[in-house]
């Protein structure tokens, strides 16, 4: 079995000072940088939405951000404007060493549907084909850090699961966005589906 890092979403927009801030999402750049060797293989995903997306606030007149809306996959947080293709606040942070990446995945770039998992849509039918590629490469144990814990990292982690994956999230190289107590259900998901939480 070989071992792949799965690092998300560590871009600048999930950083203090950017779009759609978790605090103390910058500490844990040099953490995943120092993981980076132990693996046999290192994936980036990369939020990269259009500015049209349907998840923006600013695109529902009169809603604010972080409010729920219904989409036809089901309920739907209204984030900030955060991760357009192509914006300073989409990069990387700029000490991650994007170098060492392997693969980097681009999600959440259909105007219609959001991509909080790295496996998946939102909509938990449309893959991205991250698991097609781990499988082809025999890549069968897969350890999740990055932003935000309680949303993609969570997802990605219970996605991989489910598809027969062996799953770790490394904690303290995670930060969570803690919505309304997210950080503790995303933490009894993960549980509920086999993932191991270090």
């Amino acid at each position: 079995m070989a071992d792949a890092l799965i690092v998300i979403d560590l871009q600048n927009d999930f950083c203090p000072g950017g779009a759609l801030a978790v605090a103390g999402g910058d500490e844990i750049v040099g953490p995943v940088n120092a993981m980076m060797g132990d693996f046999d293989a290192v994936v980036l995903t990369q939020d990269w939405h259009p500015a049209d997306h349907t998840s923006f606030a600013d695109n529902h007149p009169g809603a604010a951000p972080f409010s729920l809306t219904q989409m036809p996959y089901g309920p739907q947080v209204l984030w900030p404007r955060h991760c357009v293709q192509g914006s300073t606040g989409a990069e990387f942070h700029a000490e991650l060493v994007v170098d060492r990446a392997d693969l980097i995945l681009r999600k959440g770039f259909r105007p219609a549907i959001d991509s909080y998992s790295a496996f998946f849509e939102n909509d938990h039918e449309t893959p991205t084909g991250l698991a097609g590629y781990l499988n082809e490469r025999g890549l069968t144990r897969l350890t999740f850090v990055g932003l935000a814990h309680d949303f993609c990292v969570a997802w990605s982690a219970i996605d991989a699961a489910k598809l027969g994956f062996s799953v770790r999230v490394i904690e303290a190289a995670t930060r969570a966005i803690d919505l309304e107590g997210s950080r503790d259900k995303a933490r009894s998901d993960m549980k509920a589906a086999g993932v191991e939480l270090v």
